[in-house]
């Protein structure tokens, strides 16, 4: 970094230390208007939790992390703060956007949009204060989710037969709900709203023949896994991917159907996961028919001009990246803020508990992110990543990283 010889390894970490601190800590305040000052950012007040100020050298594992991968994941969202991208999904609050602007801004000055992992990590270092979202339950809870990644086809036809419905133009959404997945929505008949189709009516047939299908699968189990995670990559016959993302619901309520067998004794709740679940739906086609549909809530899709090899489209409308990206409670927490996550996980084997110590970003939501400190960790694709994403409901300890400095009253970021 341009240090002189002679000076002790030590020394030349600490010099590099003031040294990028400064610059980039100017470089965010550069980034105010003439007209104002960047000021230093409290901590936000998160309903449901306390915040308590900690150090990076008191996070588990964080001088170890890969600081570059998170770097790039969070230059990922500072793209979609400076220019909101075309596919978005539910909107975050904007308690810390005008810090991370000023933090992006900083990490813009750096001059490279790939730093060293000690850079990368400096970066944080000086942008950043760490703080612990101790919620009321004391602890925090992460579970995991994944895109799936299954056969189909454009057209009806040679086992496929499982309609994936496009959104219904007669779905009126009736009221915001808390979350992304909540809240009323209806169809009109005559001059009345009522109900829209629950997943039983649909499932038999009520939305056949209106042209909604914009992919044919063979196992309606896929169809409901697909629903469940948001997202699929639909490889067809021609090897094609077509990607399809959550384009809303018909507004019933979310039953998770891993909690009726639990409490029917016919999986233990130490062996549930989305693997047991698929299990069970194999093993009888029709238990599992008549197990979807006490799940009322049905998700409907759109097709998205995404690569391939790009990642699930979060709801803050970039492509996830496995292992950094995660979803979190849009009522309390702000797109693109990076969250330290320290968790023992099952990710070797379901009997494991393998240290995941992670500098993640949040970049996505859910129906079921509900609370200060609850995480969805995003795994990936296909059947591996939905092996680990399907085991994982763990504690563990959530930490906040906000801005150090955010635009002054009256300022712009």
């Amino acid at each position: 970094m341009g240090l002189r010889r002679g000076v002790p390894a030590g020394g030349r970490r600490a010099a590099a230390m003031l040294v990028l601190s400064a610059l980039t800590l100017l470089a965010a305040a550069g980034s105010a208007p003439a007209s104002s000052m960047a000021i230093q950012l409290p901590p936000p007040v998160i309903a449901g939790a306390r915040l308590a100020p900690a150090a990076f050298a008191d996070l588990d594992g964080w001088a170890a992390d890969d600081h570059a991968a998170a770097f790039a994941t969070f230059r990922a969202s500072c793209a979609a703060l400076r220019t909101p991208p075309a596919e978005v999904g539910p909107s975050s609050v904007a308690t810390l956007r005008g810090g991370l602007a000023l933090a992006c801004a900083a990490a813009a000055r750096l001059g490279t949009s790939a730093p060293s992992k000690l850079v990368a990590r400096l970066f944080f270092e000086a942008n950043f204060r760490p703080w612990r979202v101790i919620p009321e339950s004391g602890t925090a809870y992460f579970t995991g989710y994944y895109e799936p990644e299954v056969e189909g086809a454009l057209a009806p036809g040679n086992g496929f037969d499982v309609p994936v419905y496009g959104r219904p133009a007669d779905l009126v959404m009736s009221g915001s709900g808390p979350t992304p997945n909540s809240g009323g929505a209806m169809r009109r008949v005559g001059d009345a709203l009522v109900p829209y189709f629950d997943r039983a009516a649909i499932e038999d047939g009520a939305l056949a023949g209106r042209g909604l299908e914009i992919a044919w699968l063979k196992d309606p189990i896929d169809l409901f896994f697909m629903q469940i995670q948001g997202s699929a990559r639909v490889r067809l016959l021609d090897g094609r991917v077509l990607r399809l993302n959550y384009d809303g619901y018909n507004g019933q309520p979310y039953v998770p159907v891993g909690r009726l067998l639990i409490a029917r004794g016919q999986v233990p709740r130490e062996e549930m996961s989305m693997d047991r679940i698929r299990a069970f739906m194999t093993a009888d086609p029709e238990a599992a028919r008549l197990l979807r549909r006490e799940n009322p809530s049905y998700v409907f899709f759109k097709a998205l001009e995404l690569g391939a090899e790009a990642g699930a489209m979060g709801a803050q409308g970039v492509p996830l990246t496995a292992g950094r990206s995660l979803a979190v409670d849009r009522k309390l927490h702000t797109y693109g803020a990076p969250i330290f996550v320290e968790a023992d996980l099952p990710l070797a084997g379901p009997a494991t508990a393998d240290p995941f110590r992670r500098l993640m970003v949040a970049q996505d939501t859910g129906s079921a992110i509900v609370g200060p400190a609850r995480a969805d960790l995003y795994f990936g694709t296909g059947a591996a990543a939905g092996a680990v994403a399907g085991r994982i409901r763990h504690q563990g300890r959530f930490t906040l990283l906000v801005p150090r400095l955010a635009p002054a009253p009256g300022g712009a970021p």
